[in-house]
Parts: C-alpha cells; sequence; structure tokens
C-alpha cells in the first residue's frame, strides 16, 4: 500500500508542479477548454502507469485512469471558478484555503484508487 500511495503521490507532483504550464493552469478554469483537458490527461497518463506499475488488471486500469481524468478535471475546474467568483490570488488566506481543499481531494481521490485496487 505504501508504494501504490508513492507512486500516486509522485505522479501528482510531477503533473502539478513539474510539467503543468500556464496555458494549463490559466484555462483549467474555462468549462471545456484544452488545457483543462490537458492538464487532466497528464494526470490520467501517471495514473496509467502508476496502476500499472502495482499490476492491477485491466478492468482496474481503465477504471481508475477514466475516473481520475474526469475527477481531475472537475476538481481543478471547481477551484479555479471559486477562487475567480471571489477574485482570489496568492495573497489572499481564502486562496491558500481553496488551494489545500483541492489537493486534499485529488489525496483522497488516489486514496479510493489505492483502496479499490489493493483490497
Amino acid at each position: 500500500m505504501l508504494i501504490a500511495l508513492t507512486l500516486f503521490q509522485v505522479k501528482h507532483f510531477v503533473a502539478d508542479f513539474v510539467v503543468q504550464t500556464e496555458y494549463q493552469w490559466r484555462n483549467k478554469g474555462t468549462y471545456g477548454h484544452p488545457g483543462g483537458f490537458v492538464h487532466a490527461g497528464i494526470h490520467a497518463a501517471g495514473s496509467l502507469l502508476a496502476v500499472w506499475a502495482l499490476g492491477a488488471p485491466l478492468g482496474a486500469l481503465i477504471l481508475v485512469v477514466i475516473a481520475d481524468f474526469t475527477i481531475h478535471y472537475h476538481l481543478d475546474w471547481c477551484k479555479e471558478r471559486f477562487n475567480r467568483q471571489f477574485k482570489l490570488s496568492h495573497v489572499d488566506a481564502l486562496y491558500w484555503v481553496s488551494f489545500g481543499a483541492d489537493q486534499l481531494l485529488h489525496q483522497m481521490t488516489y486514496l479510493a484508487f489505492i483502496w479499490m485496487i489493493v483490497r
């Protein structure tokens, strides 16, 4: 289980903080914009690698990839919409609350995936 969590944590770090471009983060709050799809797709691809490395069955792999794309896309979209609605930026305390809530929900999603795979 620790290996699974580590794989998802590394995947998340790389997708959100290493390879995410300005095009992606600027456009995640516009529903249907390709920038958000690219970002969610990178997360889904990382999850594919993580689940494959764990030796999960094909059905679980497909489910996790589709779920991660869909959930990640919508969590990020909601966070960006919230931040825009309240005109939040990195200098606002509420911005960091929304950022932290977004990250927490992503992590809870990974725990659900891991539970599904290793049970």
